[in-house]
């Protein structure tokens, strides 16, 4: 009670966010429909 813990990320610029969303586009050309996320892009699953 009375506590919460946070966790935040700040950019400084949109760079990693961009360079991101390439990577993941370049990723899904060719995949069969579904729900996908980044751990997915990453190969972290």
């Amino acid at each position: 009670m009375g506590e919460r813990i946070e966790i935040s990320h700040r950019a400084m610029t949109r760079d990693m966010f961009s360079r991101g969303s390439v990577r993941a586009a370049k990723w899904v050309v060719g995949k069969a429909p579904g729900l996908y996320d980044m751990q997915d892009v990453l190969g972290l699953k």
